[in-house]
């Protein structure tokens, strides 16, 4: 099949055109970067040798139509526009923020971009999700945060005894989820040997699209505080999520394990082993541990994913498979690099 990245040059674009480079039913046959048009990949990815003489192409609908499927990997408010030229038999993957709310409210809240429509959510290990994207040519790829959060609370969201109205999270992540655009904040000389929050105060624009997801698997009105950190490190999330629960540790960790028992990509780990982002990276997995604080009656879930991998290109390249009716984990490798 033929497949298309827009968006080429920014992070996420370049880990999708590494995962693409050696997958057995895609091959690359437009790569696009607007604003690099022209350059070589390589001059932008120096790791992506198997693309030493290709260039980045201009961003075009045209070229976009020859495809079989596009990813787009573009700043929000992009994918909304351009969708719109692309024909319906042309496959999208979105990484992008445009089509992931269901609600106009809650996205002229926390952006500001034109509402562009909600399509299918591209989480396969959610209930009943799997099924969807296979029947879609149009998913919205989920964010790098509520995917981990996503993961972190499915598995009770229906559960009484498990309080949704009150869930904290506090979640650590590498400087690429920035995005790849100069910034003084994000220089070496910033970020090494600090911590810091951003988007503090329950601003994040993930916030609605964690509500949105946990409140469909509950049935009812969830209610998050999430506070991000940036952490020194390029890629990776490290995310603990605290809710009151009346449920015993034994009880949750049964949940848990046979919510992700069949899952190549999630893994609840042994317990007393805690989840690290170095366990994930370059792959499409999710690690997870479970604990119950009797003393607050708080269930505690710690999770690590790749920001870059099940954050963003993994998990595209996952709904694609899926889509196109590949092997769910084809191009995909569930071990880190440790």
């Amino acid at each position: 099949m033929r497949v298309g990245v827009v968006g080429a040059s920014g992070y996420a674009g370049g880990e999708l055109l590494r995962l693409l480079a050696n997958h057995p039913h895609f091959k690359v046959g437009y790569i696009a970067a607007g604003s690099n048009a022209g350059e070589k990949i390589t001059s932008i990815h120096s790791n992506l040798v198997s693309y030493d003489d290709q260039i980045f192409s201009e961003t075009s609908a045209t070229q976009m139509n020859e495809c079989d499927l596009v990813f787009l990997a573009l700043p929000h408010g992009e994918s909304g526009r351009l969708s719109e030229s692309i024909k319906e038999s042309v496959k999208i993957v979105d990484l992008g923020a445009d089509f992931r709310l269901k609600s106009e409210q809650s996205w002229n809240k926390y952006y500001n971009a034109t509402y562009a429509g909600n399509w299918d959510y591209g989480l396969p290990e959610l209930p009943n999700q799997r099924q969807k994207i296979k029947g879609a040519s149009r998913i919205s790829n989920p964010g790098c945060y509520a995917t981990a959060a996503a993961l972190a609370v499915a598995p009770v969201a229906s559960q009484s005894g498990v309080q949704l109205d009150d869930v904290v999270m506090v979640a650590a992540s590498g400087t690429t989820g920035a995005g790849r655009s100069a910034k003084i904040n994000l220089s070496a000389s910033e970020i090494v040997n600090s911590l810091t929050s951003y988007k503090f105060g329950g601003v994040h624009q993930h916030t609605p699209e964690i509500e949105e997801t946990l409140s469909a698997l509950s049935g009812d009105v969830v209610k998050i505080s999430f506070t991000p950190i940036l952490a020194p490190m390029p890629r990776g999330i490290l995310a603990t999520l605290t809710l009151k629960t009346d449920l015993q540790a034994e009880v949750v960790r049964d949940l848990y394990q046979t919510a992700y028992e069949k899952e190549k990509f999630v893994k609840v780990l042994e317990t007393g082993q805690m989840p690290e982002t170095s366990s994930v990276l370059g792959s499409n997995s999710a690690h997870l541990q479970v604990a119950v604080d009797e003393h607050t009656s708080r269930l505690i879930v710690s999770v690590a994913i790749d920001n870059l991998g099940k954050g963003a290109a993994g998990q595209a390249l996952q709904n694609a498979n899926l889509m196109c009716g590949f092997a769910e984990d084809s191009g995909l490798n569930a071990i880190g690099l440790g």
